[in-house]
């Protein structure tokens, strides 16, 4: 991430229990300090993929185009992709976005949104003003 300008500020692992990711998306979202906070795993139909549930309970709104993207790019890869049920939304003036769990499914997903990450920020730390990039 640090070669597209971003920094790295931390990474957890944490088990898939719904109340302490809750805590934890929201803990970083309310920092203040964090901009995006970047989740793997979770999104699926087994009983233990929590994320979108984390995501109703902590998110101020959503931001769907991000995970019908996500779905829609990575669709044309696997037809798995159709079974997820990742999220994007905001909390404060962070972007919380989720990922897919396994490694190939990560760097997929980033690559669909790592291009409007920065506006994404700038938008929510109200630094835009110019015309949305094309």
């Amino acid at each position: 991430m640090s070669s597209c300008g971003h920094t790295l500020s931390g990474r957890n692992v944490l088990p898939d229990e719904l109340d302490q990711l809750v805590q934890a998306v929201e803990g970083w979202c309310d920092s203040g300090h964090i901009d995006i906070v970047l989740t793997t795993g979770g999104t699926g139909l087994g009983p233990r993929d929590v994320m979108p549930e984390v995501m109703a309970r902590a998110m101020d709104f959503d931001v769907p185009g991000i995970g019908e993207a996500i779905r829609g790019q990575t669709l044309s890869i696997t037809p798995m992709a159709m079974l997820s049920r990742a999220r994007a939304g905001v909390r404060g003036r962070t972007l919380v976005i989720n990922l897919p769990g396994s490694p190939k499914g990560v760097r997929e997903g980033l690559a669909v949104v790592l291009p409007v990450l920065a506006h994404a920020v700038d938008i929510l730390r109200e630094r835009h003003s110019g015309p949305h990039p094309r």
